[in-house]
């Protein structure tokens, strides 16, 4: 018996089925472009934990900033005893984000987390109860973004009733919509806000500039400012989830750069601490200031040792210019796809966040089964590979942003010759 065999016959006996694992094999370590576990053996990283390890599993400044401060302290809790760290990551997501207007922010320990908190800002800051969503969307798994989170299986399955004051817009998909303009697509949007909601009653407009597991869905170009717009002309909130898209994952700091967004709150996480759980909402002033003192925090936010950690990998992203590496990860993967045969409708995304959507030859009917079978090939020759999408039908590529060329180019061999078998 293997040594991941082993673990996993531990696990079964102790971990919640419900926690489920894209492959069996256990890392024992990781860095850069890889992954490998503890049978040695070796792993192309194209999931980057979901997005997370844009530096690396273990990038040089942010092991040394974490254990410099582990050795000083691990938790004093922000709201008891502040400490600087806390305060200087607040700055840094001032300064990255889009809008030049005055701004605030405040630290929270996970993207849902942070996605509840700029709903309870806006709801807040309006006096209003609804939040507007879209299609395919997804925000999390607490009770809250569990409603904002468009896909039933396998997050909200058997889990409601859910929050109320959700209501769902259609997305631009401009592979399955019929081939309409981003300001075509925005118009269909807002007629079913208006209609069903009510501009007046609308607190936030919440949207993710390209959508994560929806499947890396890019809307038509004009349809997020077109939201944007009619959110400020009602008294509405655009909220931002650059939870997936942010710390240089598309190639630019934010996606929301990509189309001159300057989001009223933008939600952050994952690629930010490199590693380590953090979460941030940053915005306008007004907003994040009319929340009563006491009326955001939680323990663990802005927890010492993950604020060291995404200090250290924001100076990574900077040295590295991560953002460059990005779009030259991106350009080789598009190139790579582009004639990897039938059944590949759409080779889609930006910068390091790319996908392809599987369909049935001549159709556009989805095809999760050659999804997952293709997937799985990847696993079995050494890639590890995502799928996303409602319809189960997308696979989704996203290496650390420090992958080295030949390890990505390797990564792509595999992928080609599961996806030409």
């Amino acid at each position: 018996m293997s040594s991941s065999e082993e673990l996993h016959k531990r696990r079964l006996a102790v971990v919640a089925k419900g926690v489920g694992s894209v492959v069996s094999a256990y890392v024992d370590h990781a860095g850069g472009g890889t992954l490998t576990d503890v049978d040695g053996r070796e792993w192309i990283d194209f999931a980057s934990g979901i997005a997370v390890t844009n530096v690396g599993n273990a990038a040089p400044k942010v092991v040394e900033a974490v254990r410099a401060q582990v050795e000083r302290f691990t938790h004093t809790c922000f709201m008891v005893a502040p400490y600087e760290s806390y305060v200087a990551v607040c700055e840094q997501l001032i300064e990255l984000t889009p809008g030049t207007f005055e701004k605030r922010a405040a630290l929270f320990n996970s993207g849902a987390e942070a996605v509840e908190n700029a709903v309870k800002i806006a709801r807040h800051a309006t006096g209003r109860p609804a939040v507007v969503v879209f299609d395919h969307a997804y925000h999390g798994r607490t009770n809250l973004t569990m409603a904002l989170t468009a896909k039933n299986m396998p997050y909200k399955h058997r889990f409601g009733p859910f929050a109320p004051e959700v209501y769902r817009a259609p997305m631009s998909y401009p592979l399955r919509d019929g081939g309409l303009s981003g300001a075509e697509a925005a118009r269909r949007a807002v007629d079913v806000i208006e209609k069903q909601v009510g501009g007046s009653n609308v607190a936030a407009v919440l949207i993710e500039p390209i959508q994560g597991e929806g499947g890396f869905v890019v809307p038509a170009p004009g349809f997020l400012p077109a939201i944007a717009a009619w959110a400020k002309a009602n008294g509405a909130v655009f909220i931002a989830d650059e939870i997936q898209t942010g710390f240089g994952r598309t190639g630019q700091w934010f996606a929301s750069e990509h189309e001159g967004l300057e989001p009223d709150l933008i939600t952050t996480a994952k690629g930010m601490g490199g590693g380590l759980p953090i979460a941030g909402v940053a915005g306008r002033a007004e907003l994040m200031d009319a929340v009563h003192a006491g009326g955001l925090g939680g323990t663990y936010g802005g927890n010492p040792v993950a604020c060291a950690a995404a200090l250290a990998a924001i100076e990574t992203m900077r040295e590295l210019d991560l953002n460059t590496a990005a779009q030259r990860i991106g350009a080789t993967l598009t190139a790579a796809l582009a004639d990897t045969g039938p059944g590949v409708a759409e080779v889609r995304g930006r910068g390091a966040m790319i996908a392809i959507e599987l369909v049935i030859p001549g159709t556009i009917e989805p095809d999760p089964t050659r999804t997952a079978a293709v997937s799985k090939a990847c696993h079995e020759a050494g890639l590890l590979t995502l799928t996303c999408g409602t319809y189960g039908n997308v696979l989704r590529f996203l290496p650390p942003l420090v992958i080295s060329d030949e390890d990505l180019n390797r990564g792509i061999d595999i992928l080609r010759r599961a996806l030409l078998t």
